[in-house]
């Protein structure tokens, strides 16, 4: 596992899971998203592709992230692939009458002897960038709620 995070939003399950499904708001959320578009028509779901555009380093890289595994309320996964990395991001939720836990896990998988090399590298920079995007997504809901 490249990395995890693990916060309390004081909020109900179901607006934590709305904003954070909702990838349109990723550049509030996440630092280096600069844009995020669903791909796919209808409603979010196992099958959704959305493309994703970071600032990485000063350069913008574009990426499509495959949903993978959808439980309302409960849990979602997204997963990228390019040039023999896969990434896959986890998100579990778990309510109680006060607010909302999200368990989050990172982990990336390479293919060949050279991306087993460049892995470690690759690793740090996501940990790096998306390390604190919790943190972040909690700022954001709960200002909201203020508002």
């Amino acid at each position: 596992m490249a990395f995890s995070e693990t916060v309390y939003i004081d909020a109900p399950i179901e607006t934590v899971f709305k904003i954070t499904t909702d990838f349109e708001q990723a550049p509030m959320i996440m630092e280096n998203v600069i844009k995020a578009e669903k791909l796919t028509e209808g409603p979010l779901q196992v099958g959704t592709q959305v493309k994703e555009t970071r600032n990485v380093r000063a350069n913008e890289i574009m990426t499509v992230l495959h949903v993978i595994e959808f439980i309302p309320n409960q849990k979602y996964t997204v997963k990228s692939e390019s040039g023999g990395m896969t990434v896959i991001y986890q998100y579990q939720f778990l309510g109680n009458e006060n607010g909302t836990t999200i368990d989050f896990t990172g982990s990336i998988r390479s293919k060949g002897l050279k991306n087993a090399f460049i892995r470690p590298f690759f690793e740090k920079i996501l940990k790096k960038e998306d390390e604190n995007h919790l943190l972040r997504l909690k700022e954001y809901i709960e200002q909201e709620k203020t508002v």
